[in-house]
């Protein structure tokens, strides 16, 4: 074999490696490059006990108590008990399409008419509620979890949902639905691709399940 023909066999073998190292680094960073509704902040959740609670079916004009009692009785519980709260406490609030007026702000509540939707009234005005009845106000409220650690999220396809049926019922275009219902969740609240996605991945990150 002459000097000139080895010279190229190399070149042709590490110009192979070389493409295949390439592709397999290319599907490495595409598998570990964050997306949109990624997961990743679960990583900063370390605390010593946490639960997820899973509202994915939570009927909210059903029940006459405060649904959120669940996870603030669990940090009431540990900070009594433990002496413990967050950052060594975490709970986490999944929700998708039957509960989602949690994590609704009052325009939304007012602009789709969600109390009259969901058959939810309003304690002070006895009528169906035009706003967020569950956002503030009392130790049962979304901020006063929120002010503990826990996390709200809400499911993508839910959200995609409520965007198909707001828009059948309104008649306003898709487009404008979905950037109302993105645009008008709760500050704090994040979407995630799928409840059931982020349910796993959370038990994955340590957290015990709860279903209300």
């Amino acid at each position: 074999m002459t000097l000139t023909h080895s010279r190229r066999t190399f070149m042709s073998v590490f110009t192979s490696v070389a493409g295949i190292a390439a592709v397999q680094t290319r599907e490495a960073a595409a598998q570990t490059a964050p997306i949109a509704g990624d997961l990743g902040w679960l990583d900063a959740l370390r605390g010593r006990y946490k639960q997820v609670y899973d509202y994915g079916a939570y009927d909210l004009s059903s029940d006459p108590l405060p649904p959120l009692r669940f996870p603030r009785n669990y940090l009431n519980s540990a900070r009594d008990t433990y002496r413990l709260e967050s950052p060594d406490v975490n709970t986490a609030v999944g929700v998708s399409a039957p509960a989602f007026p949690l994590n609704a702000s009052d325009s939304l509540w007012k602009k789709y008419s969600l109390g009259e939707r969901f058959k939810i009234i309003d304690p002070t005005t006895k009528q169906p509620a035009v706003r967020n009845i569950y956002l503030d106000g009392g130790e049962f409220s979304v901020k006063a979890l929120q002010a503990r650690g826990t996390v709200f999220w809400q499911c993508q396809y839910a959200l995609d949902y409520w965007v198909g049926r707001f828009a059948e019922n309104t008649g306003r275009p898709a487009a404008e639905v979905r950037a109302d219902l993105t645009g008008g969740l709760n500050p704090g609240v994040r979407i995630v691709p799928s409840h059931m996605l982020a349910i796993g991945v959370a038990q994955d990150h340590g957290f015990r399940y709860v279903r209300p």
